[in-house]
């Protein structure tokens, strides 16, 4: 492998190549449009788009691409080539810059929740001159955004970056009260990646594997995670292998990649990257699961981001490590060890506080999937109950400020901020609370409630807009005000007051808490089909068209096309569940139980002393489950063509949730029955000891 330095980035069209290719004054108009989003003119974006096309066929680019990241949750692509015909039959490499600024792609295969028909196949890329251009696969890939023809966002990052602008106008009003003037307040994001590899020949003679991402049967192997024997343990070599090519892959496409390991369940491991810009770390995030996924395949591996592909282990998830700095370089979670700036974090970390807690439902609703719900509260996850971990020593701080009383440190001082000193708090003097949803980490916010599968822009969106709005709430009080301290003073302790139920620093997998939750009020939302109906309340719709994140037309097409996927998603399921019934696990008993009664029948025609009583109680017990997998199968039949017949994807998800999940989840139950007590060579695929600890 070549130099590291030399290595990382060297697939992008990134700030040190723009100002190496670029002329100065170009550069200089560029870097406004990217600090500060300013439209290039036409003229302008052409000198781009050429020093763009340039180095690009330097690296052995023929082709270019407008990326982009429909809502369904993937990216999407379409490749045209840089070559242009010329008359003597010969073709010069082109690329204008009204190429790089706006495509128009087939956009009629991918959902937009009634903004847009299927038969309108117009849509439109805009470039999103804030996320490098990078080459992938021979082609350059130039990040953008997806819109209608009428302007409305179909995509997950142009609501992504207006949350970003929300939250940057908001945070410098905040700062200006302290008497600090910036250019940008950036939200940033490290999201920890989790994922599964397993062996690839296994995996295709999964049927479930192959068609929704997880195993839709399977009963727990004699061992699974108990002995934590597998995290941070020793890597296994073709896992290891992968690894390393994954890392150069990254690396050369700029992507941090900080941290690998193994995770708690066997054949799960992790990767985490370094802080970037929320919209890059979004672009990133994406671009690591396509990798993770290609170069497994090139080590007989298949990589399984769904959120619970193992019954009975741990499932995956992604940490979502959220903080907000300045361009000047400071970051706005620290808590400092000056007066003002631990007033102005106690304001920061107060206004958190509230948004979590008035938009609890959104949070939620913003790692809503049918995966994610089957990991949630499972005793591995955060519970489906959105709370805020902030640590003991924090949270006696806060204690204090409501009650007016001193807080235990050496000098006794009762706090009023932005007058005394308050405590140097330490950036990490917490246990980490695992089983939080919401925990401050010392300088930054770790969001555990994401799926694996997810894309990190909607929780961010929620969680830029969310703050943006106390913030502005925060803004408003104390811009007017005439006493500044004792304003400042009164907003915390009031809002601590009011808000501080969202903070608990206990066992969130306890039952006990459930129960302490549902006395302070908080919600419960379990499934998808609770939480994605709160992202259209009234409150909600307010926030996001307030700040110009959503209008309400875009909203109510998110809620649509979210609720339809979860529907066909379980659909799906079930169908393949049907179908391996019949054709596979339904024959392999029959087969089974057919070769134990011509074994018995062997065994009486020879009077042998041989007893076979327990044979016989086999057979009943292989005849029982049977008839209970087929009546199940058949009920789980009737169920799914039921929702054909609903129109609305809210009934059509109900439904899903309240019959189809608990009819799936008791057909399983029967099968896996049956795979415990018959014989391996007739059980028609690999079962979880093959698959969680291959070689």
């Amino acid at each position: 492998m070549e130099k590291l330095s030399e290595l990382f980035g060297s697939m992008v069209f990134n700030e040190t190549v723009m100002r190496e290719r670029l002329p100065q004054e170009t550069f200089n108009t560029l870097k406004k449009t990217m600090d500060q989003g300013i439209p290039l003119e036409e003229g302008v974006a052409n000198i781009v788009a050429n020093a763009m096309k340039d180095w690009a066929v330097e690296k052995g680019a023929t082709h270019f691409t407008h990326w982009f990241q429909p809502m369904t949750g993937i990216t999407a692509e379409k490749h045209d080539s840089f070559i242009s015909p010329q008359k003597n039959g010969t073709v010069i490499m082109n690329f204008s810059g009204k190429e790089l600024v706006k495509g128009e792609p087939d956009g009629s295969s991918f959902p937009s929740g009634g903004i847009r028909a299927t038969c309108e196949a117009r849509g439109y890329t805009a470039w999103d001159p804030t996320s490098p251009a990078f080459i992938k696969d021979g082609s350059l890939c130039i990040p953008t955004a997806f819109c209608s023809y009428g302007g409305e966002a179909l995509d997950k990052k142009t609501p992504l970056l207006r949350s970003m602008d929300a939250i940057d106008r908001q945070s410098k009003r905040i700062l200006a009260l302290f008497g600090k003037t910036v250019k940008r307040v950036s939200t940033t994001v490290g999201p920890e990646q989790e994922y599964f590899l397993i062996d690839a020949d296994l995996y295709r003679q999964r049927e479930d594997l192959k068609l929704t991402g997880r195993t839709l049967f399977g009963a727990p192997a004699s061992k699974g995670q108990e002995l934590d024997d597998h995290y941070f343990g020793v890597i296994r070599t073709r896992v290891s292998e992968f690894m390393k090519d994954l890392d150069k892959a990254l690396w050369e496409l700029g992507i941090p990649a900080k941290t690998k390991h193994n995770e708690v369940a066997p054949a799960q491991h992790e990767l985490a990257p370094i802080f970037s810009t929320t919209n890059i770390a979004a672009d990133h995030n994406q671009l690591t699961m396509e990798l993770m996924k290609k170069i497994a395949k090139k080590h007989n591996l298949v990589c399984l981001l769904h959120e619970k592909p193992f019954a009975g282990v741990n499932g995956s998830g992604k940490h979502n490590n959220w903080s907000l700095t300045t361009d000047t370089g400071e970051n706005l979670l620290e808590p400092g060890k000056t007066p003002e700036a631990n007033a102005q974090f106690l304001l920061i970390l107060t206004a958190v506080i509230k948004g979590v807690d008035e938009y609890q439902d959104l949070l939620r609703a913003s790692v809503a999937t049918a995966g994610n719900d089957h990991r949630l509260g499972a005793n591995e996850a955060p519970p489906a109950i959105i709370s805020m971990f902030v640590g003991d020593e924090l949270e006696a701080l806060l204690e204090s400020i409501q009650k007016g009383v001193p807080y235990d440190s050496k000098d006794k001082e009762v706090l009023r901020l932005g007058v005394d000193a308050l405590p140097d708090l330490p950036k990490d003097n917490t246990d980490r609370n695992r089983t939080s949803p919401f925990a401050f980490t010392g300088n930054k916010f770790e969001f555990r409630s994401l799926g694996s599968s997810l894309s990190i822009s909607c929780p961010n969106i929620m969680l830029n807009t969310i703050i943006a709005e106390e913030f502005r709430q925060f803004a408003d009080i104390l811009e007017s005000s005439q006493d500044f301290s004792a304003d400042l003073n009164k907003l915390i302790k009031t809002t601590l007051h009011q808000h501080s139920r969202i903070i608990f620093n206990g066992n969130g997998y306890s039952p006990e808490w459930v129960e302490e939750a549902k006395q302070r009020g908080l919600l419960n939302l379990k499934t998808t089909t609770d939480a994605m109906p709160t992202f259209l309340e009234k409150k909600n719709v307010q926030l996001f068209e307030q700040h110009g994140v959503y209008t309400e037309k875009e909203m109510k097409a998110r809620y649509e096309i979210q609720m339809e996927e979860y529907t066909k998603t379980l659909l799906i399921e079930a169908r393949t569940m049907i179908t391996m019934v019949y054709r596979q696990i339904g024959p392999a008993v029959l087969s089974y139980t057919k070769s134990i009664n011509e074994t018995i029948e062997g065994i009486q025609k020879t009077n042998s002393t041989f007893s076979t009583t327990s044979m016989t109680r086999l057979v009943q017990r292989l005849a029982e489950n049977y008839d209970m997998l087929m009546d199940t199968t058949q009920v789980l039949e009737e169920i799914v063509q039921k929702v054909g017949k609903l129109n609305d994807v809210t009934e059509q998800a109900i439904h899903c949730t309240c019959n189809v999940i608990p009819t799936m989840e008791k057909l399983r139950t029967y099968a896996d029955t049956l795979e415990t007590i018959t014989a391996k060579e007739h059980w028609p695929f690999p079962v979880y000891s093959d698959l969680l600890f291959y070689e």
